[in-house]
């Protein structure tokens, strides 16, 4: 079975096709379908499949169609994370005890998504607890990067991205503490939404066998994934809206339109590296060719601003923060030992593996005075962007790199230059915007000469996702956007 015209469309094109009734909703699931059973098993992006209630929703949402009915995802095919519960589907967050749970209730998202219109055809692939920018687990195995079945497709929504990048449907769902969202847009040259924190309700994404209840995960958010631009704003406009059971805690407030919707018209910081986490010679040189294209359209493009927070410490703040929720499941005797590790720093160290360290063991108080500094923090950004309308930087120092499997991840090293960092360094470019809350829209910007993808993230405003997600549209129209994998375009 060869690729379908539709394989590779975005999910406007395919609303458009599906109201003209030039494709029906079971054609599009059927195409997706057989994408899946003809390459998945060289991926392994879908790892629970859900093909005949997918066929059986399609079939409902021809129906509703020939009725008149109009919705904004109807029909369209799609997938979703893992770590999302559906109803009658195990949720297991690659964790092996838990292979067995099966949730009798939808996430919120994913109940909204439903009425929507949306033909979910499955779950994708996911590290253990979500922990990694790698995608494996002793339960459903290891996904590999379309364009390098050797190398990542990216964590924690490593599965979405590859699912994508291969044609299984246009929209995905994933979520973000990390740069869980963005790191996998960037191996796989798709696009995702980072949403302003607590925008979108995150009811019933949880780690099993906790209940579906809301509850305050400090930093993460769920978003959408897309291989178009403009699909994240359709997806996005689906899962927000405050949750029933929080009395109005998430936002009711109606998104300010875009501050501009012609590309010349925008103000923009274009960072490419920093010591703290230095990008390689591919990362920087895509960075330097759109900001470069940028400028020739009209652009006003800043390259340093004394108004830009200082990196190093926003970075070794949020790894304090960051590992400080995270160590609240942390196991008991894994946790006293990391507090005893702490107490011996010297108050000397620095570094971002010292600050994950101290963050581990961090007490209420010290963690009151961590959060101080992030609303400072807010503060300063704030200021920022009455002179910038976006900050276009990194997500990741570099293309997707090989799977690396080893246990433990302060170990592990990445290599940037010839010169070798700390793994989880990382996560000093997903946590610029993460730990303000802000949005960020990661975006495609090519292949690099070994055809790997690269890409950049957009940073804009807090509660002005539309910012972001317009820029990225308008660059995505000039420049080009997605390429399709060369040994899946078929």
């Amino acid at each position: 079975m060869a690729k379908s015209q539709w394989s590779f469309k975005t999910a406007v094109e395919i609303s458009a096709a599906l109201a003209a009734k030039q494709v029906s909703a079971v054609e599009l699931a059927q195409d997706a379908i057989g994408r899946i059973e003809r390459h998945d098993a060289k991926i392994n992006a879908v790892c629970v499949r859900d093909f005949d209630r997918a066929l059986a929703a399609a079939r409902t949402a021809d129906e509703a169609r020939a009725r008149g009915e109009q919705k904004p995802l109807l029909g369209m095919p799609m997938t979703v994370k893992e770590s999302y519960n559906i109803a009658g589907l195990p949720t297991t967050w690659g964790i092996p005890e838990q292979k067995n749970f099966t949730p009798t209730e939808d996430a919120l998202s994913v109940a909204r998504v439903k009425d929507a219109g949306a033909v979910i055809l499955g779950k994708t692939n996911v590290p253990l607890v979500l922990g990694d920018w790698q995608s494996y687990n002793e339960i459903y195995g290891t996904t590999n990067n379309p364009y390098d079945l050797g190398r990542t497709p990216g964590g924690s929504s490593g599965g979405s991205s590859a699912a994508l990048a291969a044609g299984y449907g246009p929209l995905s769902l994933g979520s973000d503490i990390g740069g869980s969202l963005r790191v996998p847009a960037f191996h796989c040259g798709i696009y995702a939404h980072k949403p302003t924190y607590a925008l979108a309700p995150s009811r019933g994404h949880v780690p099993p066998p906790l209940p579906s209840l809301p509850f305050n995960r400090d930093l993460s958010v769920i978003g959408p994934m897309a291989r178009g631009a403009a699909d994240l704003a359709l997806l996005l406009d689906t899962i927000t809206g405050p949750d029933p059971l929080e009395d109005g805690k998430a936002y009711r407030l109606e998104l300010p339109a875009p501050r501009h919707t012609r590309l010349q018209d925008f103000r923009v910081l274009v960072i490419d590296t920093d010591p703290v986490m230095p990008t390689d010679s591919v990362v920087r040189g895509s960075i330097e060719k759109l900001a470069a294209n940028l400028a020739r359209a009209g652009v006003k493009v800043e390259r340093q601003s004394k108004l830009l927070p200082d990196f190093a410490a926003s970075s070794r703040l949020y790894m304090r923060i960051l590992m400080s929720f995270l160590a609240a499941s942390f196991a008991p005797d894994f946790y006293e030992g990391a507090k005893q590790a702490a107490a011996a720093l010297p108050d000397s160290d620095t570094s971002l593996a010292a600050e994950r360290l101290r963050g581990i063991a961090l007490s209420h108080r010290d963690w009151v005075m961590a959060d101080n500094g992030r609303t400072r923090l807010r503060a300063q950004w704030r200021e920022l962007f009455k002179t910038f309308d976006a900050v276009i930087c990194p997500v990741m120092p570099t293309p997707a790199y090989p799977h690396d499997h080893s246990p433990e991840q302060e170990k592990r090293r990445i290599t940037v230059d010839g010169k070798e960092y700390v793994y989880p360094d990382q996560l000093a470019w997903p946590g610029i915007a993460t730990l303000p809350g802000l949005p960020s829209t990661a975006i495609p910007t090519g292949l690099a000469p070994d055809g790997l993808p690269v890409g950049v993230q957009i940073v804009g405003p807090w509660l002005e996702d539309r910012t972001p997600l317009k820029l990225a549209e308008l660059i995505e129209r000039e420049f080009g956007g997605f390429v399709p994998p060369k040994m899946f375009d078929d």
